[in-house]
């Protein structure tokens, strides 16, 4: 499929849910986009794209949704794929990385043998709103030996500012609001 430059009409695929979760947010809901087979495709496609296949070891995806981009662009390298979860979901011994968020904190995990050291990691999600996660994301990965090969997301909430956050590493997304 010919790359369009313009992946607005990825935005055709984002479903709006005004108040979800909270009264006040509009929640951007990419299942309608997963459920089509050309824009899941071209999605992953043009994600895969803008990274050297040989350039990745590993991709990361960020709990949950990011799993969902996370495992086809594996798949697409030929690389292992890594979950970030949530505290207390995964099974053996974690490094934990907490994050503020905008009231309060949270905490991400990730298994401590996930990444041998030198491994170039694609870090992937959904979307990117303040840069909290995807940055949290990053500190466990070079913790843990990685390098940060890049950040990938669907979408981004550019009015939240998080691209700057990010600074250090290569960012891409594919649609902005």
């Amino acid at each position: 499929m010919p790359f369009n430059p313009d992946h607005e009409w990825l935005k055709e695929h984002i479903r709006d849910i005004e108040d979800f979760p909270k009264p006040g947010i509009v929640f951007k809901d990419i299942t309608p986009l997963l459920a089509d087979k050309k824009a899941f495709t071209y999605t992953i496609d043009a994600l895969a794209h803008h990274y050297d296949r040989d350039e990745i070891d590993k991709v990361l995806g960020i709990e949950a949704r990011g799993f969902m981009v996370a495992a086809p662009l594996a798949y697409r390298f030929t690389a292992g794929l890594i979950p970030v979860r949530k505290k207390g979901k995964l099974p053996w011994q974690v490094e934990t990385e907490t994050y503020e968020l905008e009231y309060g904190t949270d905490d991400l995990e990730m298994h401590r043998d996930a990444i041998q050291p030198g491994e170039r990691i694609l870090i992937v999600d959904d979307v990117l709103a303040t840069g909290g996660t995807a940055l949290a994301t990053a500190k466990l990965t070079e913790r843990c030996g990685g390098k940060v090969a890049g950040i990938a997301t669907i979408m981004e909430l550019s009015f939240l500012d998080g691209r700057e956050r990010l600074s250090n590493y290569d960012f891409l997304s594919l649609i902005r609001y």
